[in-house]
């Protein structure tokens, strides 16, 4: 596909095929399109987590699970999670925030103190949300559904812990990947799409973009 039909075509998916297998080596060219973004730097403070096999996915659901006032697993599942836990391929898109500390603190930049709050907005999480596009990009050219989602904010180290991801990486998000089963409209049905003439201004915020 063009790339324009690429774009316009992506959409995420809900509910996939367990029975369809993500072959090792699409993942391993979605990734190798992923390491493509830019990245401040170059620094490239990216990982790429694959999670294939049933036992490691099931790892992977098992510690992402929201929890009870006693700490077990929620009881009963929503129809997203029935419809996103059957995808047979997983990937964890996670960031690495030494990685430009370290890079910017190179005589080149020169923030020899290494601070976070040289970063208003944290650029390991941005360059890691873009690759993650490419990703979503490269599923639906391959003609494969996709879903990018997060984990609750108090499971993400759990889940580093159940899949041995280091202490200091981030988890950015997780993509989800499969033949589509049934479509479900999510929020794109029932919200429009914020017209061209809304988004973008000239000169000034509020000043209205011309159109042809």
């Amino acid at each position: 596909m063009q790339l324009t039909e690429v774009i316009a075509r992506r959409r995420m998916t809900r509910r996939f095929d367990p029975e369809s297998a993500v072959p090792v080596e699409v993942v391993h060219d979605l990734v190798a399109l992923a390491i493509r973004a830019p990245s401040a730097g170059f620094s490239q403070g990216w990982d790429f987590l694959a999670l294939l096999s049933p036992a490691d996915r099931a790892h992977f659901w098992q510690a992402a699970a929201e929890r009870d006032a006693d700490g077990e697993p929620a009881p009963g599942g929503t129809g997203w999670l029935a419809g996103v836990s059957a995808a047979p391929a997983l990937i964890l898109c996670l960031a690495d925030p030494t990685a430009y500390l370290d890079r910017y603190a190179e005589p080149d930049k020169g923030w020899v103190d290494r601070d976070p709050a040289r970063w208003p907005v944290p650029y390991w999480d941005t360059d890691v949300a873009m690759a993650a596009l490419l990703i979503l990009l490269g599923a639906t050219d391959r003609g494969l559904g996709s879903l990018f989602f997060g984990v609750p904010a108090d499971r993400h180290e759990a889940v580093k812990a159940a899949l041995s991801v280091p202490e200091d990486r981030r988890i950015v998000g997780v993509i989800a990947l499969g033949q589509e089963r049934t479509r479900v409209d999510g929020s794109a049905a029932t919200r429009r799409r914020r017209p061209l003439a809304d988004v973008l201004h000239l000169g000034r915020f509020g000043a209205p973009a011309a159109t042809g």
